[in-house]
């Protein structure tokens, strides 16, 4: 197995909650550490970028104006397949289909409210630290 980084947001309807430490500690059980961790609030450049790739889909706008209305706390997670073992631990994309015990299932308020994001895979996880961090922030 492989270490890894992987890019890990814990979204606004999680943070408004304040359910942050119950996340990062479930993804720290896993074997996840993080080694590169802000809140921000983004404003919606920062937001349009990030989510670049999802421009032109029906719920792009929706998704902008969630993920700016609130603050929101970055990482930069690593570990042994780091960006497999985040996504087991979020739970599927829709908490209605995530299993027991995941972040989703446990916290999701619905499908767009689902208190986390996590990289889908090697290069998204390199795009997605790059746009959030500077290499001087990560202390692996």
């Amino acid at each position: 197995m492989a270490i890894e980084r992987t890019l890990s947001i814990i979204k606004p309807d999680a943070t408004a909650r304040n359910i942050t430490g119950q996340i990062i500690s479930r993804l720290e059980a896993e074997g996840l550490r993080v080694i590169a961790q802000k809140r921000v609030w983004w404003k919606k450049k920062d937001a349009k970028a990030f989510y670049e790739v999802h421009k032109g889909q029906p719920f792009f706008k929706d998704l902008i104006t969630f993920m700016t209305s609130g603050p929101i706390v970055l990482q930069v997670l690593e570990g042994e397949d780091a960006i497999a073992k985040n996504r087991a631990v979020m739970g599927a994309t829709n908490p209605v289909d995530a299993e027991p015990g995941t972040i989703r299932k446990d916290f999701a308020v619905n499908l767009q409210r689902n208190s986390v994001h996590g990289s889908d895979g090697p290069e998204t996880a390199k795009r997605e630290i790059a746009l959030c961090f500077k290499k001087s922030e990560i202390v692996g």
